[in-house]
């Protein structure tokens, strides 16, 4: 299955398992920077780790402190391999802006409803730089 998605953020080509996410979170204060666990105590998916995944979100909950928290996984090697988001979060993308102007390597952050989101979930994804995703 391949689907298509709507770049926010461009990246270089990535894969990696989908963690898709059933409730909107916040970073901050939800998402552990060292470590990328999900800390956030009333979230469903509490203590799943999102570094490495490709992360779909259905929804953020604002913080301006998101930002921060991402550019803390970028630097720690602890973020996502990719972003798929429901919705553009500028605040939340202000994080991989950052670090990308620090010379970090960052994610791609993709546009991808959040209703195509949940059959992604555990599935292996390839992401090519022109926003197909291929299901695996």
């Amino acid at each position: 299955m391949e689907l298509s998605a709507d770049i926010l953020l461009p990246g270089p080509g990535t894969a990696g398992r989908c963690l898709a996410l059933t409730a909107p979170i916040s970073f901050w204060g939800g998402v552990d920077p060292r470590s990328g666990a999900i800390i956030d105590a009333r979230h469903p998916q509490r203590g799943q780790c999102i570094a490495g995944t490709v992360l779909a979100l259905p929804g953020t909950i604002g913080s301006s402190s998101a930002s921060a928290v991402l550019l803390e996984l970028v630097h720690a090697g602890r973020a996502p391999a990719a972003l798929l988001m429901n919705e553009p979060d500028a605040i939340l993308l202000l994080g991989l802006v950052v670090a990308r102007e620090m010379g970090w390597p960052t994610p791609p952050a993709l546009r991808l409803p959040a209703s195509q989101q949940k059959a992604l979930d555990g599935r292996w994804l390839l992401l090519s730089q022109d926003g197909r995703i291929t299901v695996r």
